[in-house]
C-alpha cells in the first residue's frame, strides 16, 4: 500500500481536500506521534515504512534521512524555509522538494509588527508590573518616529516593510538578491543598516553565509538602544552575543520567535526586556489552513509528476 508521512506537529487532515483525495486513492497517512519537532532518528523511523511522499515540518531532512528512504519521491514543506532540507542530497536521490512561500507570509509579518509595537510601548513589562501591584508611568516610543531596518526582502520582509510604512516609519532594507522593492524603501549595505536603524528585523533565509549574521561585530556596529527582532531562523543570531548586548544596554529590547535549539532553555530567559515565543510565526488560523492546503496540493502534484497517482 502506498503511504505518505505528515511530520508537522499538527495537521488538519479532515478538512483538506488533497489529503482526502489521497486517502480515497488508497494511500495510508502516517502522522507525527510526538506532536513536536522530530529528530533525525524519529523522521527516519516514520519514513521507514516505505513512504513515497512527505509533508514536512522543520525536522532535519539530512542526507542520512534521505538515504534511509529509498521510496521517497516528494517532500512538500508546510512553510517557506528550505534550510532544513539537504537540497543537494534530495536532487541526487531524485526527490522533488516543494514549499509554500506565500502562505505564512502575512502571519509572520503581523507577528513582527506586534513585536515592534509591544516593545516600543513596553506592553509586556508594564503588564507584569501592574500584576505585581505597581502602577508605572512608562514612556514608550512611536513607530512613526523610528527607522526600521529590514534584512531580507522576500515574501515576509516586503510585507513587514509595508506594514511599518503604514505607521509612517522610515524603512530601509538590505537584500543583495532583492527582485521586488516596495516603494519608499531604500536599499542599503548591511553596514549602513546596522549603523542607522532603530529597529532591526530579520527576514532572510538561513545558510552557511548567514549563520550568526548578527554577531559580536554586528551588535557593536548598531545604534545604542536598538531593538532587534528575529522571526526567521534561530541561527541568524549569535545568542551569546545578543545576551551581552542586552546586558550592556546596546540592545534595549528584543523579540525572538526562533532559536538555535528548540525548545529554548538558554540564558536569554533571564532577561526582562525580551519577548520570547515558541516558533509560532505562521500559527495564525487562516495562514495555517492555507499552508496545509497548499502543502497537500503540492504533494499531490508531485506524486502525479512522479507517476504515482493519476491526474484525474
Amino acid at each position: 500500500m502506498n503511504s505518505f508521512v505528515i511530520s508537522t506537529s499538527s495537521f488538519d487532515t479532515g478538512n483538506n481536500p488533497a489529503i482526502q483525495r489521497l486517502l480515497q486513492q488508497g494511500f495510508q497517512v502516517i502522522t507525527n506521534p510526538h506532536k513536536r519537532k522530530l529528530t533525525e532518528d524519529e523522521i527516519i523511523e516514520l519514513l521507514s515504512g516505505g513512504a513515497t511522499g512527505l509533508i514536512a515540518g522543520i525536522e532535519p531532512l539530512t542526507g542520512r534521512v534521505l538515504q534511509s528512504a529509498p521510496n521517497l519521491k516528494v517532500i512538500s514543506r508546510c512553510g517557506a524555509g528550505m534550510d532544513s532540507v539537504d537540497l543537494a542530497a534530495a536532487k541526487n536521490h531524485g526527490i522533488q522538494v516543494l514549499n509554500t512561500p506565500e502562505a505564512p507570509a502575512q502571519a509572520v509579518a503581523e507577528l513582527t509588527l506586534g513585536y515592534i509595537l509591544s516593545l516600543l510601548r513596553q506592553i509586556g513589562t508594564i503588564d507584569r508590573a501592574v500584576r505585581n501591584g505597581e502602577w508605572p508611568r512608562t514612556q514608550g516610543r512611536l513607530l512613526a518616529a523610528q527607522t526600521v531596518g529590514v534584512i531580507g526582502l522576500g515574501h515576509i520582509g516586503r510585507r513587514v516593510a509595508r506594514l511599518c510604512q503604514a505607521f509612517e516609519a522610515t524603512v530601509i532594507a538590505h537584500d543583495p538578491f532583492a527582485t521586488q522593492v516596495p516603494g519608499g524603501v531604500t536599499l542599503v549595505p548591511l553596514e549602513q543598516l546596522l549603523a542607522t536603524a532603530d529597529i532591526i528585523t530579520l527576514h532572510t533565509s538561513y545558510s552557511a553565509d548567514t549563520h550568526h549574521l548578527l554577531n559580536v561585530k554586528a551588535f557593536a556596529a548598531m545604534k545604542p538602544e536598538v531593538i532587534v527582532i528575529n522571526a526567521a531562523r534561530g541561527g541568524l543570531i549569535d545568542e551569546s552575543a545578543l545576551a551581552d548586548a542586552l546586558k550592556s544596554g546596546k540592545v534595549s529590547a528584543t523579540a525572538l520567535d526562533v532559536f538555535e535549539q528548540e525548545p529554548y532553555q538558554g540564558a536569554l530567559l533571564e532577561f526582562s526586556n525580551i519577548t520570547l515565543t515558541s516558533h509560532v510565526g505562521s500559527l495564525a488560523r487562516e495562514s495555517r489552513q492555507r499552508m496545509e492546503i497548499e502543502a497537500a496540493e503540492n504533494l499531490v502534484q508531485g506524486l502525479i509528476k512522479a507517476g504515482l497517482i493519476n491526474n484525474g
